[in-house]
């Protein structure tokens, strides 16, 4: 990586991470004083392993709606193309304990659902493409590794 790339997560050494973890990956200021936190959250280990679609698919709806019970702040959360983990983006919350509570509580909320929300043709653009049980794996094996999020590098440094 010699050359700086615009996105900021194409600078990040893939190789030297340790999932899962929840990094502050980016801030920006706006012109009228917000400030919009973008949080990497890890789920699984770069180039070792990915999410399946069905279940990242729902562990997005689910977090999505569930973060907001949580937070008036939620941007979004969106998915890695690389189906390895999720970006969260907060309004003016920079405090990474906070944000770190708030995926904690989304997640234990995970576990609990009975239905993945808005998962139907009308309401999702493929609705076929879900699965409960998936992101309620996906989302015990976060919270089985809590005490691991803050550590973000293989040589434990975050």
């Amino acid at each position: 990586m010699s050359k700086k790339m615009n996105v900021e997560s194409f600078n990040l050494d893939h190789t030297t991470v340790q999932a899962p973890y929840l990094r502050l990956a980016d801030k920006k200021t706006g012109e009228h004083g917000d400030t919009i936190y973008k949080y990497d959250l890890r789920i699984c280990q770069p180039n070792a392993e990915h999410m399946e679609m069905p279940a990242l698919h729902s562990l997005e709806h689910l977090m999505a709606e569930l973060a907001r019970n949580h937070s008036d702040r939620v941007i979004d959360i969106s998915p890695m193309g690389c189906q390895t983990g999720f970006y969260v983006s907060l309004l003016n919350d920079g405090d990474y304990q906070s944000a770190l509570q708030l995926i904690e509580a989304t997640l234990q909320d995970v576990l609990q659902a009975n239905e993945v929300p808005a998962c139907n043709p009308v309401q999702c653009g493929w609705a076929a493409s879900h699965s409960l049980a998936g992101a309620q794996e996906l989302a015990r094996k976060m919270l089985d590794k809590r005490q691991e999020w803050e550590t973000v590098f293989k040589d434990g440094s975050n």
